[in-house]
């Protein structure tokens, strides 16, 4: 169970990769489903879903999409989706059929609603004492996880979630200094990023994440230039892939 206060939780979130192999009880996981669902939602339209991955296969898929083994093994796996398709059937069986249930402020709304209820799940099951960790790579190949999940028109993954009890403890990532991404009634620009981030970038260089403890992660500047130079070719599709769902953006 976590000892900490609600502050102290959310200021130590970690990403979780290895887990106990026992399931989270079905009566959390329930609430944590509810929570989920209790979220913010834009104009109380609730355009996403969530799909829970209990197939072993199935997920063993997902964990190839992912290039990451552990996924396999998680306790619970949780897909949140865009879900327009709900909503324009609604509007289909009361006789309209519109392009504005499939534009561009729908596909984002359904999006931010989906990203939202992802967090506050992440933020409850970790208050409960549970291990988290975002899987933005199941965008690494979409297509495959259209058909993998079996998605209708309309519906488009957002992100995976992966949670349960931690079987590691990281050490916590270095965020940067606030001056660097909050401003003032303006977004403030800095004549030299690379000098602005110095300091920054010596303190990343003494982080090392659990996945390689032979070597820290490097200078924050460097990473970015790395993720630049090495995006996954499918990754730079995503608005195509979209579109191929049937919004219109």
């Amino acid at each position: 169970m976590n000892n900490m206060n609600p502050i102290d939780t959310m200021m130590h979130h970690r990403s979780i990769r290895q887990f106990k192999k026992h399931a989270v009880p079905p009566q959390q996981l329930s609430v944590l489903l509810d929570v989920a669902k209790a979220s913010a939602s834009s104009t109380g339209m609730q355009r996403f879903s969530i799909i829970r991955i209990v197939n072993p296969e199935l997920k063993r898929q997902i964990a190839d999409v992912c290039k990451q083994d552990y996924v396999a093994d998680m306790p619970e796996l949780l897909i949140f989706v865009v879900d327009a398709y709900r909503n324009a059937q609604i509007a289909k069986e009361q006789g309209l059929e519109s392009d504005d249930t499939r534009n561009a402020d729908v596909f984002f709304q359904g999006w931010t609603d989906g990203v939202i209820a992802a967090q506050t799940l992440v933020t409850a099951a970790e208050l409960a004492g549970f291990g988290t960790v975002y899987l933005g790579s199941i965008l690494n190949d979409t297509p495959k996880i259209i058909e993998l999940l079996e998605l209708p028109q309309l519906v488009f993954p957002i992100v995976g979630l992966g949670f349960g009890d931690p079987d590691q403890n990281p050490m916590l990532k270095p965020k940067m200094p606030r001056e660097l991404n909050v401003f003032d009634d303006q977004y403030d620009i800095f004549p030299n990023y690379m000098a602005a981030f110095d300091d920054y970038d010596e303190v990343m260089d003494e982080y090392y994440d659990l996945r390689n403890t032979k070597r820290s992660v490097g200078r924050f500047t460097g990473q970015v230039l790395e993720r630049i130079q090495t995006q996954i070719p499918k990754r730079r599709d995503l608005v195509e892939q979209a579109k191929a769902q049937g919004f219109l953006l």
